[in-house]
């Protein structure tokens, strides 16, 4: 028995040493048992008869399983963090709209490859094709941002660019900020050989997607100047051009190249970037700068507009075309630091973007006619009347002298601000505008047809053609004021447009009914002024009739709201005397109703 007890020593040893349980000294075999036994079930187990015996049956059995426990609860663990991970990555496939990879995570089967191109989304605009990045309409998600919005803004830019094309070819045109490459893919698929396209990009990652959306266009990329080759380039016969990629910063692209056409679309303000633009830019070339920062430029944000534009705002009823000058403003002062001078062919000012497209003038005369241009507003807080101040650098005793109102001589305290410096000249070019409608006809850009039109309009600020049918003279009388009407347009042709507009329903006299727009129109043409539509407001009218004047015609075809509105006829009641203090007396109501409430 003890040479048996002996034998069995050994193995018990091994046995505690794996349950890390202390060996008692070694006087009987079934000592060491209930020990086991006890460090197994973590409780004392009192002395019994059965426990002797037991111990030699289960101390063999236990072994093997308590030695692989640890490595089991951990291999569970690990899988089950697996499959959390991928039911995690299931959902967010599911919750992006990806269902096909959603199927081959829950089959287990998942390519990577297949992922990568699922992402990517294929969209068209103007027949042509990009492939963009998840949360691409967020700028904080994405590295290569695409606003769909922004396709009224991208058709400008490419009917200028196509009219510039008629003048001169080829034009080296280039897209600083290429994003996804959408704009200079539009320039050089619909151009062709009239455009030699270079897009830039800061982003590693903007500059490999724009490589793939030029190949998805049959377009050859061109990277310094050297075609690039891949498996999947195409044969030259099948390209429709050449597109020249660059990653690098715009700043410094733009000091080493010389372009025809630049167009800067940051995100947010782009006064960092003009500089570089005028420095190395061609003479009559043509510079289009798209400001985002609309908070900034729409007075949202007043401090912010100081700070980059170096400019006083203010809140107005004609803040959109506010924020066109401003940024004409920025324009033409960075241009004169390059000598050279500017003519706005057009500024558009809408919800998401302010546009500005000038052509560049070399020279010094050219920079000193455009920095006279620049000129401080004085806006009337009260009736928001407007005006450029004066050339000159004498200082007035009285700049309020300058208003045509008077609202300083019955209104307490200080009724004026001064805003600025803004672009005092004109905002639009005629004939330019005339073949930017031209191309948007030829290449069947339907969107853009009619805000170029109503530039056009703005531009002439001229009466419309309705307003003959409306008067109700003879057909004799109504043809020689039409001829009339014709010869004066040919005279007002060369002078620039009013600044600024007049809302009507801002200042609508109250107790009145309104006349209709057009006709309203038609009534400020038949007293003498320059009239027309604005696209910066809906119910805007551009004209260089005063406010007062203005608001005396208003109240003249307006009707009195008990009569419900049905005449539109003027009011034969009325008197110009009456009219006048009416008027008058509408603006101190309205003045003494707001308190000392200022814009």
């Amino acid at each position: 028995m003890e040479n048996m007890a002996e034998e069995e020593l050994p193995p018990q040893e091994e046995e505690e040493a794996q349950v890390r349980v202390p060996t008692p000294a070694p006087e009987s075999a079934p000592v060491p048992a209930p020990a086991a036994d006890s460090a197994l079930d973590s409780a004392p187990t009192p002395d019994s008869a059965p426990a002797p015996a037991l111990a030699p049956a289960p101390a063999p059995a236990l072994s093997p399983s308590l030695a692989s426990v640890p490595e089991e609860a951990e291999s569970k663990r690990h899988i089950s963090i697996q499959r959390r991970l991928a039911d995690l990555e299931k959902l967010a496939f599911v919750a992006e709209g990806d269902v096909d990879t959603a199927s081959s995570l829950n089959s287990g089967t998942l390519d990577p490859a297949s992922t990568a191109k699922s992402s990517n989304e294929i969209l068209k605009e103007t027949d042509t094709d990009i492939q963009v990045f998840p949360n691409y309409s967020i700028p904080q998600k994405t590295d290569s941002y695409f606003n769909p919005k922004m396709k009224l803004n991208r058709q400008l830019i490419f009917c200028t660019l196509a009219a510039l094309a008629k003048e001169r070819k080829p034009l080296e045109c280039l897209d600083a900020f290429g994003a996804t490459g959408i704009m200079g893919l539009q320039w050089a698929k619909h151009l062709g050989d009239a455009v030699k396209v270079t897009i830039n990009d800061l982003n590693e990652n903007s500059v490999t997607l724009i490589q793939k959306n030029c190949h998805l266009n049959k377009l050859k990329v061109v990277v310094d100047s050297e075609e690039k080759e891949e498996g999947d380039a195409l044969e030259e016969d099948d390209t429709l051009g050449d597109i020249q990629v660059t990653r690098m910063d715009a700043n410094v692209l733009m000091h080493l190249r010389s372009f025809d056409f630049i167009h800067l679309d940051p995100f947010g303000t782009s006064v960092n970037y003009l500089d570089s633009a005028f420095r190395n830019v061609r003479n009559l070339g043509i510079v289009s700068v798209t400001s985002t920062d609309i908070s900034s430029l729409y007075a949202k944000a007043q401090h912010v507009a100081r700070r980059h534009y170096g400019c006083n705002i203010v809140r107005t009823e004609y803040y959109k075309e506010l924020a066109a000058r401003i940024v004409v403003a920025a324009v033409a002062r960075a241009a004169a630091r390059c000598n050279k001078g500017i003519e706005v062919l057009f500024a558009v000012a809408l919800e998401h973007f302010v546009l500005v497209v000038v052509r560049v003038l070399r020279g010094p005369t050219s920079a000193d006619e455009t920095a006279k241009k620049i000129q401080y507003l004085i806006h009337c807080q009260w009736c928001e009347e407007r005006i450029f101040q004066k050339d000159g650098n004498m200082v007035e005793e009285n700049p309020y002298r300058q208003l045509p109102c008077n609202c300083h001589g019955s209104m307490p305290g200080k009724t004026a601000i001064e805003l600025g410096p803004l672009w005092s000249s004109s905002l639009f070019n005629t004939g330019f505008l005339k073949r930017m409608l031209f191309e948007s006809l030829h290449h069947g850009l339907d969107d853009i047809q009619p805000l170029v039109k109503t530039l056009i309009f703005e531009s002439e600020c001229a009466p419309q053609s309705q307003c003959s049918n409306l008067s109700k003279q003879g057909k004799r009388k109504s043809s020689e004021a039409m001829i009339n009407t014709a010869k004066k347009q040919k005279v007002e042709a060369s002078a620039a447009h009013p600044p600024f507009y007049y809302n009507i329903h801002r200042h609508s006299i109250k107790g009145m009914n309104m006349p209709k727009l057009k006709k309203f129109l038609c009534c400020l043409s038949q007293a003498g002024f320059r009239v027309s539509r604005t696209h910066f407001d809906p119910m805007g009218i551009r004209t260089d009739a005063p406010l007062m004047q203005f608001k005396s015609i208003l109240l003249k075809y307006s009707t009195p709201t008990y009569t419900g509105g049905q005449s539109e006829g003027p009011m034969q009641s009325a008197s110009e005397d009456t009219v006048a203090d009416r008027v008058e007396m509408s603006v101190k109501d309205k003045a003494e109703a707001s308190g000392c409430r200022r814009w």
